[in-house]
């Protein structure tokens, strides 16, 4: 097709007067693809609160954005393909305000007799006529034709909703945590705790066979000048050291080092190991997903493996108390969408059946301060749009802050695709026990492991004074 195409106007070809245009109307997402390329992050344009207070009283565009709309109607238009920019003189006159449709006009000045080389007229224009930018641009004019397909233009993945930061800004007024580190016998966790002490995070005590960490600990080129560590023949050894130093109310929290968290978790599980409480051990995911509008936490995608009702009602409990933690101060009782593959209930998908009779226990106080629905499937649990086209009513679903999966292989694939497909950051957590155990893994980016010592950080702080049971 002919839009497809880009054809070029010579030298030759160009006429005194001859011009192009094109239009563009300014959006956000304009202004946070110019700021990631250029990182000009001028509050101007990037901060609405301190836009609306300024001369111009709300946000606007990078001035060079109308410069590289000049610079796409020459490389692109006329002349076109084979043009070599020179020289780009600008006169700002008023700023593009968001939402203003532009149009860009090149037209042609003048032509030297002995190079290729033209003078352009340029001009940006808002909606109501006002000149924005004016200018002249030089360039280098192509001399013999072209005639190529129209590229693709790159597609760009910016983070729409980032949560992190101010998850973690929550999580640091806990203050910093003390934190056993088990089995810290290779670089990459030593260079792990490296960073969350750089982070203020948290201070470590390394556990495991003395000789290994020091070797760890050389590899890594970290200075750990003032770490404790604790000698321990092996890991099943440094494992029963961490719970026990918990349950001594020595450490706010574990870390797992390297050892399989099956290992780790077997000198958790026993009642005799005093780390136990009233509630079964399951695992949750915060995650940041750049698509969604909030955090939001999936359960349990890492322990337990086919839960039935009663195992999945402590664990919707433990991530509702963990959600009160970080989250409780701004919002009421938290969105719980409890997954399966419909929303209908069917004797035929027992994970249907379960989800029914887990609102009803909700209903009846046997979940406390949640909100819950289901049977949900995922896009009806997270997406309103979904859930206007299903005519689904509920308050939960397409808002959920909650997914409750009905086993642990979907529960990891949807949290695996989210992380590794999603560009999610997920802070992995282990909850029921006396302290909170923080499951990373080498795969895991350093936003994520910040992340999941940040939630140790308050969900310790929480267990200490009560407010987890």
């Amino acid at each position: 097709m002919a839009e497809d195409i880009m054809a070029n106007v010579t030298f030759e070809e160009l006429e005194i007067g001859q011009s192009a245009e094109l239009k563009r109307r300014l959006t956000q997402k304009d202004i946070e693809l110019f700021a990631a390329v250029s990182g000009d992050v001028n509050p101007a344009h990037m901060d609405e609160h301190y836009a609306e207070n300024s001369l111009f009283h709300g946000v606007i565009g990078h001035g060079m954005w109308s410069g590289g709309l000049i610079s796409t109607v020459l490389g692109t238009e006329l002349p076109g393909p084979g043009t070599i920019y020179m020289e780009q003189d600008m006169r700002f006159k008023k700023p593009v305000m968001l939402g203003d449709e532009v149009t860009v006009r090149v037209s042609v000045k003048s032509k030297r007799d002995d190079k290729p080389v033209v003078v352009f007229d340029c001009i940006c224009l808002n909606e109501k006529g006002e000149v924005l930018v004016e200018g002249t641009a030089t360039v280098l004019a192509p001399t013999e034709k072209i005639r190529i397909p129209r590229p693709d233009i790159p597609w760009v993945d910016i983070r729409e909703k980032d949560h992190y930061k101010g998850t973690m800004e929550k999580c640091r007024a806990f203050g910093i945590l003390k934190v056993a580190v088990v089995h810290p016998v290779q670089a990459n966790v030593i260079e792990a705790a490296a960073e969350a002490v750089e982070e203020n995070l948290i201070v470590p005590v390394l556990i495991g066979p003395k000789e290994r960490i020091e070797a760890a600990i050389k590899e890594s080129g970290v200075n750990a000048k003032g770490w404790q560590i604790i000698n321990t023949e092996h890991s099943h050894a440094a494992a029963a050291k961490a719970v026990e130093m918990a349950v001594a109310g020595e450490v706010g929290a574990i870390m797992k080092g390297s050892l399989h968290t099956e290992e780790l978790l077997e000198a958790v599980v026993p009642s005799s190991a005093g780390l136990r409480t009233e509630r079964r051990i399951s695992h949750v995911y915060l995650m940041n997903i750049p698509t969604y509008h909030k955090p939001l936490m999936i359960t349990d995608a890492a322990i337990n493996i086919a839960p039935n009702l009663e195992q999945k009602a402590d664990i919707c409990q433990n991530a509702i108390d963990a959600w009160h933690v970080l989250f409780n101060h701004e919002h009421g009782d938290p969105k719980v969408a409890i997954l399966s593959a419909t929303e209908e209930v069917t004797s035929r998908i027992p994970s249907t059946i379960d989800a029914a009779a887990l609102c009803k226990m909700a209903d009846r106080g046997q979940i406390k301060e949640g909100r819950l629905d289901g049977p949900l499937a995922f896009d009806n649990a997270i997406s309103a749009q979904a859930v206007k086209d299903k005519n689904i009513i509920s308050d939960v679903a397409g808002d959920a802050d909650i997914l409750v999966v009905p086993d642990i292989e979907a529960g990891n694939a949807l949290a695996k695709q989210l992380i590794f497909l999603g560009k999610a950051d997920a802070a992995g957590i282990v909850l029921g026990a006396r302290v909170p155990i923080i499951l990373t893994s080498r795969a895991d980016s350093k936003r994520t492991r910040m992340f999941s010592c940040g939630v140790a950080m308050a969900l310790s702080t929480a267990r200490q004074e009560g407010r987890i049971k």
